[in-house]
C-alpha cells in the first residue's frame, strides 16, 4: 500500500455526520467544540484531537476504523458505506426493506 502523504479525514466525518442527521451546530455542541472548529476538521484545515475523535465515535457509535479506513492496509483499503452506519437504529419493517432492495440489486 502506498503511504498517504498527508491524512485527511474531513470528508468522511463530515459523511458520518450527515448520515446520523447532524448538524455541524449539533455536533459542536454536544462535543464541546466550536462550530467554526467542526468547519475546519470538515475542511480540512485542522485535525481533530484524540479527544475528539473519541467523542465522535462515542456519539455514533463507531469505531476510529470506520474514520480512517481508506488509510488502512488491514481493511483492504475499501470504504466503509456511511449512509448504512444507522442502519441498527431503524425499524424493523425498515430494515427488512432495505434487506430486500439490496438482494434485489445484488441479483442484476
Amino acid at each position: 500500500m502506498r503511504k498517504p502523504s498527508t491524512i485527511k479525514i474531513g470528508k468522511q466525518l463530515q459523511a458520518i455526520r450527515k448520515s446520523n442527521g447532524y448538524t455541524q451546530e449539533k455536533i459542536a455542541e454536544k462535543i464541546g467544540v466550536t462550530v467554526r472548529y467542526i468547519s475546519d476538521i470538515e475542511q480540512d484545515r485542522a485535525k481533530p484531537s484524540y479527544e475528539v475523535l473519541v467523542k465522535i465515535c462515542n456519539i455514533f457509535e463507531i469505531s476510529l476504523d470506520q474514520i480512517f479506513s481508506q488509510y488502512l492496509s488491514i481493511m483492504g483499503n475499501k470504504m466503509l458505506e456511511y449512509p448504512l452506519i444507522g442502519y441498527d437504529k431503524l425499524s424493523e419493517e425498515d430494515k427488512k426493506t432495505i434487506d430486500h432492495l439490496i438482494m434485489y440489486f445484488n441479483k442484476k
